[in-house]
């Protein structure tokens, strides 16, 4: 392989070891554009099974992802300003954090999202972290059958910690939130609120100090969003208050307008 040194060689580079990877796109064709090839690259990430890939496309993965982490611009806990008990608010991309770890919202088979360029934060995290993340989702849900029989979902509230990969966090935690098909119950309260809490004590059995979680169960699971602001402070709050010092900082990341607005006004 010719030493490839720019983004764009790096993009031209995967994106032809993508397309050969793939059954049904070998044939695609690929645009000037580099805003196009971009989507196109995405989308094969998106769609393809769990599988490796020869170690010299995966050196040339990671090499453009980390790069793209740079040119998005990372952000350091120190540039989130504290509010109270070590808890903050931040609004924009939690694949920019560089937390000890972030929270992913998964679905039951805990793969990622396969939507080509689909805008939930399961897709994003899976995209900027690579195709190694699915990998090793996959192959815990593997040995998870391999015990529990091959029809095993992730079940609710049951956190998957796994590394981040090209992310700029060191962990990723994973987790199903209660999906509200109707009217909001006590059980999906109760569900919400676990999230919380084991992924707090995963944090804590793991030696992890700080973490970001995202707005979990809202968007398409249909959890009612102000509601699900209060339980996720309440619950964080206590189990602060009755684990001191085992993590040191929360960040609640938002990415709408209206979520930022419930959560500064319960942690003011």
């Amino acid at each position: 392989m010719c030493e490839i040194k720019t983004q764009e060689e790096r993009l031209d580079y995967l994106l032809k070891a993508f397309k050969a990877d793939s059954a049904d796109y070998k044939h695609i064709e690929i645009p000037d554009n580099t805003v196009e090839k971009k989507r196109i690259l995405r989308s094969l990430m998106n769609i393809r099974m769990p599988g490796k890939m020869p170690e010299e496309v995966m050196k040339v993965q990671d090499a453009y992802l980390r790069a793209r982490a740079e040119e998005k611009g990372m952000v350091a806990l120190s540039d989130i300003r504290v509010m109270q008990g070590n808890v903050s608010v931040w609004q924009g991309d939690i694949t920019r954090l560089q937390a000890d770890a972030i929270v992913n919202a998964a679905n039951s088979q805990m793969l990622g999202c396969f939507v080509p360029m689909h805008t939930c934060i399961d897709n994003c995290i899976h995209t900027y972290a690579g195709i190694e993340l699915r990998n090793a989702c996959n192959e815990q849900m593997k040995n998870l059958r391999n015990t529990y029989g091959s029809d095993y979902e992730q079940p609710t509230s049951v956190p998957m910690l796994t590394d981040a990969y090209n992310l700029p966090a060191t962990k990723v935690i994973h987790i199903v939130g209660p999906i509200v098909g109707g009217q909001l119950t006590a059980a999906h309260e109760r569900a919400l609120a676990d999230c919380y809490k084991n992924t707090l004590d995963m944090c804590a059995e793991n030696g992890l100090k700080s973490v970001a979680f995202c707005c979990i169960s809202t968007g398409v699971f249909c959890f009612p969003n102000q509601r699900a602001a209060e339980i996720a402070v309440t619950t964080v709050r206590q189990w602060l208050e009755e684990n001191p010092g085992r993590v040191d900082r929360v960040i609640f990341n938002v990415f709408k307008d209206e979520d930022k607005g419930y959560y500064e006004e319960l942690i003011k």
